[in-house]
């Protein structure tokens, strides 16, 4: 592979002008399509195989007109104090409201609007009363219009002094990029500036990113409506595929420049570069891959999308570093170096670099130190790591509703109002479905009346809304209100009871049904996934290490991290520690997506770590250096970049912290956090610890397992036959004029 590598690279570079031609063909192409297409619809939800799911489909059958997955809306109303929603004043503003919602503006929208008199949704002491609007389409697919008329509708109220507050899926919005961002990627700049201390060394990889995340991300928006990819898809592509892009180019980059500082031509240099730091690029990029492919296992249609999105941005990703960036580096000449080493590099490359090599830099450095105290760097490493772990014990998953919204917020405000009026459980009624006759649709309701858990009306009876028949009469709809909140354990535990003694026949539906199916899919699918990603990526690391035992580290140091990870985020966002320096305004459950998308993400991220560190101490060690020597060679080359390449990555995710979406908020942290903690415990710290104390064991393949396994030449010993062998036949004077721009 090193040698096909050499060639693709040295090819790049010679051929410049073409490369970039493409890519910026394939950009504008991209982006061409990108601004043709439709807006994206936020892309349907569904959950394979979970009784929620299937009672829904059965809804869209035997009810067509109920739009089961389309958005509510409600607008809860409070009289002025001393008042109930019965006077003629608050009654003549709510009746506005509900005229005004029925023929007004975003009305073909709707597919209902209950009165709350008609319905009877009036709290007993008369002082709160609440709409409910039904849309044929989900919130993000709401139109600026239906959603003006729907924020706007109590205006009029508010202003005659009735207390007005909106909540619902209705209000949810497609999560929209800012300036957060912008600050990761500035923070990477002035990280590469100071890394390789040159602008065009450091504006490289920052533009080669770009231009690879804006191919996918434009490809993902022109095709999103043609695969049903959702809006969210994107800015999960933007993510990954922005912190990857810069590192590999990175690598690519900064061993460009040790070629160079060795005495290599410039088309040379880029050769070796992509053939040796392009190998480590294409098996990282590999594990990344795996990673998120590997998400079609949960069986959720919504998050396979998105990780095979985001899997094709990173394999972009990857493209760009091997053919774009060598091309690039053909345009800058030797501006990539920093400012006052280009004549001392290239009037004696070979001498000042030995010279250089003599000075210890700080990679060298710590791999000495660790070498010295592995045991105590390791215990420090893995109790440190356990300690912050503890929280993730108490990790309590679920999909947020308007409780976890900051308490100023309208949605908060009409949940709380809501609960206050009418009882928690009227923010997630549960809708139980019957496939059958009216026999069966009563003994239904009769034995709901005897289970613990529901709330009870002013008459003491329980809250059981009795059966609502289809046209046919062979379909019905029962309304259950729990007695606690939608995301607390009281109402979970009720419905698997009503599921537990029902058959198959009647089905427990509605957002709370739905969020508890959810999550119970997400944890039935960790073990599965987390045995698919880690297996793959050990057989790959296998290839690339021509090991056991360094795959094992790899793999059991990425669930130390990982574990770690959950543990903060569980701290922060769970029990609210130092929330407000995050955005938390609302502590609660972890969303059910977080662990399962994390462990992902992060399992592709560490071995990106794993496989740069590693590789350049694998390749010493096979050209003959002892084991202790190859750690501190693979640190001198690689500690400084890959310290970078983090401090890159957790400032692009980070930036997303700063978002409103929730989701978003917490994927940014928990990567961030990860990569913090993978990057400079677990590889920079336990890594070299457990090599030391392996030796020579660290790089043992059983002999029958060495003959099974294809040799990828990552190391680059088969490169450097080649080019020893090209060099003995080649006129000396011929090959010093070779490509001299």
């Amino acid at each position: 592979m090193a040698t096909f590598l050499y060639r693709l690279g040295k090819g790049a570079f010679r051929r410049r002008r073409l490369v970039a031609l493409v890519w910026v063909a394939l950009l504008f192409l991209a982006g061409f399509g990108a601004a043709t297409a439709a807006a994206p619809s936020s892309g349907s939800f569904s959950i394979p195989g979970t009784e929620a799911q299937r009672a829904f489909d059965l809804l869209e059958k035997r009810f067509p007109g109920v739009s089961a997955d389309g958005a509510t809306a409600r607008i809860v109303i409070k009289a002025p104090a001393g008042g109930t929603v019965m006077d003629q004043g608050t009654r003549s503003q709510v009746d506005r409201i509900v005229s005004g919602l029925r023929t007004g503006p975003g009305k073909d929208q709707i597919a209902s609007v209950a009165d709350p008199y008609e319905a009877r949704a009036i709290s007993q002491d008369g002082s709160t009363a609440y709409a409910t609007v039904k849309y044929k389409v989900s919130g993000m697919e709401l139109t600026d219009e239906a959603r003006a008329a729907l924020t706007g509708a109590g205006d009029e109220a508010r202003a005659a002094g009735v207390q007005v507050e909106i909540g619902g899926d209705a209000l949810m919005e497609a999560p929209k990029t800012g300036s957060s961002e912008i600050v990761g990627i500035v923070v990477a700049a002035i990280v590469l500036v100071i890394t390789f201390g040159s602008l065009i060394a450091a504006g490289l990889p920052l533009l080669t990113a770009l231009i690879g995340v804006g191919i996918g991300v434009s490809s993902i928006t022109a095709l999103a409506n043609v695969l049903d990819l959702g809006t969210t898809t994107s800015i999960l592509a933007t993510m990954i595929g922005l912190a990857v892009g810069i590192d590999y180019a990175l690598f690519i980059v900064s061993r460009y420049r040790t070629e160079l500082a060795e005495g290599s031509e410039r088309d040379e240099a880029a050769g070796r570069a992509v053939g040796t730091a392009g190998s480590a690029v294409v098996f990282a990029g590999l594990t990344v891959v795996i990673a998120l492919v590997g998400l079609a296992v949960v069986n959720i249609p919504m998050l396979t999308k998105m990780g095979f999105a985001a899997a094709g941005t990173v394999a972009i990703a990857v493209l760009v570093a091997l053919t774009l960036v060598p091309a690039i580096l053909g345009f800058a000449g030797r501006k990539v170096l920093p400012a006052g080493t280009k004549s001392k590099l290239f009037g004696g490359g070979r001498q000042k670099s030995a010279q250089a090599a003599d000075k210890p830099n700080g990679g060298t450095r710590w791999a000495r130190f660790v070498l010295r105290r592995p045991v105590v760097v390791l215990l420090a490493g893995v109790i440190g790591l356990g300690a912050i772990a503890v929280p993730a014990s108490k990790l309590e998953m679920g999909l947020p509703d308007d409780g976890a919204k900051a308490v100023g917020t309208s949605q908060r405000k009409a949940y709380d109002m809501i609960s206050d009026g009418f009882g928690p459980g009227f923010n997630g009624p549960l809708m139980v479905v019957v496939d059958g006759d009216k026999a069966l649709a009563d003994q239904t309701f009769d034995r709901l009346t005897k289970l613990d858990g529901i709330a009870k009306g002013p008459d003491g009876k329980p809250l059981v809304v009795p059966a609502q028949f289809n046209q046919q009469g062979d379909a019905a709809i029962i309304t259950v209100i729990p007695a606690d909140r939608p995301s607390s354990k009281a109402t979970e535990d009720l419905v698997h009871e009503i599921r537990e003694g029902s058959g198959k026949d009647v089905m427990v539906s509605g957002t709370t049904a739905i969020n508890i199916d959810f999550s119970q899919k997400m944890n039935d699918a960790l073990l599965p996934y987390l045995a698919l990603v880690v297996g793959l990526a050990f057989l790959l690391l296998m290839l690339v290490f021509r090991s056991v035992l360094v795959p094992l580290k790899a793999a059991l140091g990425f669930l130390l991290s990982v574990v770690a990870a959950l543990g903060a985020v569980v701290a922060v966002y769970q029990w609210g520690w130092l929330g407000s320096l995050f955005g938390v305004d609302q502590p609660g459950p972890i969303m059910s997506m977080m662990p399962i998308f994390m462990v992902g993400v992060v399992f592709g991220l560490a071995m990106d770590y794993e496989v740069f560190l590693v590789t350049r101490m694998r390749e010493a060690y096979v050209h003959g250096e002892r084991p202790g020597q190859a750690v501190v060679t693979g640190f001198r080359f690689s500690a400084r970049v890959v310290t970078a390449a983090a401090v890159i990555m957790i400032a692009v995710f980070a930036g997303f912290i700063g978002m409103d979406d929730q989701m978003v908020k917490m994927i940014g942290f928990g990567l961030a956090i990860a990569v913090l903690f993978d990057a400079f415990v677990v590889r920079m710290a336990i890594v070299p610890a457990v090599l030391a104390l392996l030796g020579h064991k660290a790089w043992w393949l059983p002999k029958w397992l060495d003959r099974l396994l294809p040799d990828v030449d990552v190391e680059g010993e088969g490169l450097r036959k080649h080019l020893e062998g090209s060099a003995a036949q080649a006129d000396p004077e011929e090959e010093r004029e070779l490509v001299k721009v």
